[in-house]
């Protein structure tokens, strides 16, 4: 029996990037879920999680917000990362290896961020998170279905720590969208299939800024696979003007989470 609420289940995830090493193609973070998560139990997939309340009475606190409910999913993205991977994005204020790890603590001990926003006297800065997707499978017969909002974030060199959270996930490391694929198609590494097409899209880009221009050639509106039947066969599908390489992939087979 499906726990999702009709609407779908907010939730927000962040695509970092890093700079690759002598002008490679850029590299993003990845974590790998536990087998015994509900969702996406073992797969790699970027950092991320479900909207939370406390996510939402921090985005009403805040002065200039026109957008609550999307203020409300960056501050899920940011929380979820820092609390998956270490990584303080999209805040203001004095940062280092060791307040990170100091913020991430006092997080897990929490469960929200405003405290530790305050304790770590650090701003929010929702601009330096970029809408990049928006993925709603609700079409799909799934035990929980999330309404999920993709955004970039650009980490530039690279040089900080970073641990996995050893709860939700199992293993954190840094990849470049291609050799991600080239390992899912050795077998790997297993991608759902959202994760696949946006890897297919990350793919695309030889930089950040690249990754912005085609965020602005594709403002993200929501996607919904659907299915179809061509020769007797089943695939799923995307719309084909959404910015996607791929757009299909066959039924059989195809992880969907």
């Amino acid at each position: 029996m499906s726990d999702t609420p009709a609407d779908g289940i907010p939730a927000a995830t962040l695509v970092i990037f890093r700079r690759g090493p002598g002008g490679a193609p850029p590299e993003l973070l990845m974590v790998t879920r536990a087998n015994f998560m509900k969702f996406a139990a073992g797969a790699a997939v970027f950092p991320g999680g479900r909207v939370d309340p406390a996510d939402r009475d921090l985005a009403k606190r805040l002065s200039g917000i026109e957008d609550v409910d999307e203020a409300a999913h960056r501050i899920a993205a940011i929380r979820e990362t820092l609390e998956e991977t270490g990584l303080a994005i999209g805040v203001i204020g004095e940062i280092d290896a060791g307040r990170a790890a100091e913020a991430r603590q006092m997080l897990l001990e929490a469960g929200t961020l405003a405290p530790v926003l305050e304790a770590m006297d650090w701003s929010l800065d929702l601009a330096a998170i970029v809408p990049f997707a928006r993925w709603f499978p609700k079409n799909e017969r799934l035990p929980r279905v999330f309404d999920t909002r993709f955004y970039l974030a650009d980490l530039g060199t690279g040089a900080v720590d970073i641990a996995v959270d050893a709860t939700e996930n199992t293993h954190l490391f840094w990849v470049t969208a291609r050799e991600a694929l080239a390992a899912a198609e050795r077998g790997e590494l297993t991608v759902i299939f959202p994760t696949r097409r946006n890897l297919e899209r990350l793919a695309q880009f030889d930089d950040f800024d690249a990754a912005l221009s085609d965020c602005a050639a594709h403002p993200p509106r929501t996607i919904t696979p659907f299915f179809e039947e061509h020769d007797g066969e089943g695939w799923i599908c995307i719309p084909d003007d959404a910015g996607y390489p791929v757009t299909r992939e066959r039924l059989r087979g195809v992880n969907r989470g």
